[in-house]
């Protein structure tokens, strides 16, 4: 029971590199694959969702600083029309896993529809790395993400978040 509690909770501060570890003493037959998946996932979501639900109605204290508040009325505006698929990318995307739930905070996305989607994709997060670290080394070279530039996939998505987050909707109030 120890070491599921201790997955859920590095999940919740950490993700990947406790996680992929442990997928691997699974794999090995030293944990049990499907509590490993179901204490990564809880812990995941969890992580996200203490963003949403701490910061939700509490979040325009931010309007306070110029910088930031210019982005009062285009983060409402944009995230509601693409809230499902930002919430289901959110896990597999490291570097907006706090973003993302606090710009849906701030758009006011509905809790009940940010927690079933979250906890949607945090399985679907931990069953591919399970999936990932049983099938071996060579998955990640049959997908073409083993050459230099595999890192930075995760910080070019990250910039174009921000910039799509930024960018004027189009639309005069």
């Amino acid at each position: 029971m120890l070491p599921y509690l201790a997955i859920t909770v590095f999940a919740i501060f950490e993700g990947e590199i406790y996680y992929n570890a442990v997928c691997a003493k699974a794999v090995a037959g030293d944990l049990q694959w499907l509590p490993v998946i179901v204490a990564g996932a809880l812990g995941g979501a969890a992580g996200d969702q203490v963003w949403f639900y701490v910061l939700q109605g509490r979040i325009h204290w931010l309007d306070r600083n110029p910088r930031l508040g210019k982005y009062r009325e285009i983060v409402p505006a944009r995230v509601p029309s693409h809230e499902t698929g930002i919430v289901l990318a959110s896990r597999f995307l490291p570097g907006l896993r706090t973003a993302i739930p606090i710009a849906c905070a701030y758009a006011g996305v509905r809790p009940i529809k940010f927690s079933l989607l979250n906890l949607t994709s945090a399985f679907a997060w931990a069953s591919a790395i399970m999936l990932i670290v049983k099938s071996g080394s060579q998955t990640l070279a049959a997908l073409g993400v083993n050459a230099w530039w595999g890192p930075f996939i995760p910080a070019v998505l990250v910039i174009l978040f921000f910039r799509w987050l930024a960018r004027p909707s189009g639309r005069q109030p």
